[in-house]
């Protein structure tokens, strides 16, 4: 009897300790998963984290939304257009790049401007809204209009504008062909350029400065008639992308004597970089001295030497007298004046091209 009752005793102590001992394997078990889901959720958190969209009011890691700005003539523009339209680059400049797109829903050609975000970073973005709608509003027929503004939802930004297959007058002058030594040509171009800067210095409610004005710069349709291209893109980039493109003006032979001091473009630095154009379609030559043999159109006695024996050669093609072409030389060199209070308006300009055509 005392032996089954140990037996029995020593029975239950044993399925006890067992039970304990399958109790705490189960409790770390469970533990153990509860520990590797948790950790396993944070690790997934951490990984997606930079993914998510979260709420960081202020934050300059924010990213914004894309916002299309359309004007007038770009309104078949859609952001889809722009984005998946197969470019070409046909321009490359320290601020941007230029890009020929063809747009696949209108199969329209535009030429998308690509600003680099470090030079176009205003301290004031209201102040660069202001300016892109100021810019939008321009409508001339010797301008070249924006037809719309795209930002990205990281600050990238393009400018639409038409694309003019005829090229730009820096290549018509120097093409050699027949039509760009035409008097009634060179007067057409002339007055066309005149026109629009005009039209920016005084026929806005607010004046444009062009501030970046060369024969590059001016593009031509199938019928020679000029359009600005450029003007007010100096007022959308920052201080330092602004004296570069001064910087490259100057190389070109565009920029006015007194900008070597002044840094700010002004209505007169327009009108001296007018005057340069002028000579360059009178005498189909560079601005600057590139290499030795290459004489620039600012020098006075060989510029009247090139029009006494070239220019004044074709006279007799057309219905242009010596006097003329004398009075579009004078005009050019006024406009190319070292003191800008002597340089003349636009509108003084328009006059004077009136009384040489007649």
């Amino acid at each position: 009897m005392r032996t089954h009752l140990l037996k029995l005793i020593l029975l239950v102590s044993l399925s006890t300790t067992f039970l304990i001992g399958i109790s705490i394997v189960v409790i770390f078990i469970l533990c153990r998963r509860r520990r590797t889901t948790t950790e396993s959720n944070d690790l997934q958190h951490d990984v997606e984290s930079p993914y998510e969209k979260q709420d960081f009011s202020g934050s300059e890691t924010e990213e914004e939304e894309e916002e299309l700005v359309i004007f007038e003539g770009g309104e078949d523009l859609t952001i889809c257009d722009i984005l998946e339209a197969p470019g070409e680059v046909i321009g490359k400049s320290s601020y941007g790049t230029l890009y020929q797109a063809s747009l696949k829903r209108s199969g329209k050609v535009r030429v998308l401007r690509f600003l680099r975000p470090l030079c176009a970073v205003r301290s004031d973005p209201e102040e660069f809204d202001g300016v892109i709608e100021s810019l939008g509003f321009v409508r001339h027929d010797n301008l070249v209009p924006l037809l719309g503004f795209y930002v990205g939802n990281r600050g990238e930004k393009l400018m639409i504008h038409p694309f003019f297959a005829s090229g730009n007058l820096s290549e018509f002058i120097r093409c050699g062909e027949l039509e760009s030594h035409k008097w009634s040509n060179i007067l057409s171009i002339t007055t066309g350029i005149a026109k629009a800067l005009d039209h920016l210095h005084t026929g806005m409610q607010k004046p444009i400065v062009h501030g970046n004005l060369k024969s590059k710069n001016v593009l031509l349709d199938q019928s020679f008639r000029p359009r600005v291209s450029d003007f007010g893109l100096h007022l959308l980039l920052n201080l330092a992308a602004g004296q570069e493109i001064l910087e490259a003006s100057a190389g070109e032979g565009y920029k006015a004597p007194e900008l070597i001091k002044m840094k700010e473009v002004s209505k007169e630095s327009d009108v001296y970089s007018f005057g340069v154009i002028m000579l360059e379609l009178v005498s189909s030559k560079l601005p600057t001295n590139k290499s030795s043999t290459t004489s620039s159109v600012l020098d006075h006695e060989k510029l009247l030497d090139l029009c006494r024996s070239e220019i004044l050669g074709r006279c007799g093609e057309e219905d242009v007298t010596k006097e003329y072409v004398l009075e579009y030389i004078e005009l050019a060199m006024s406009c190319c004046s070292p003191s800008p209070s002597i340089r003349p308006s636009f509108k003084q300009v328009l006059r004077k091209l009136e009384e040489i055509k007649k």
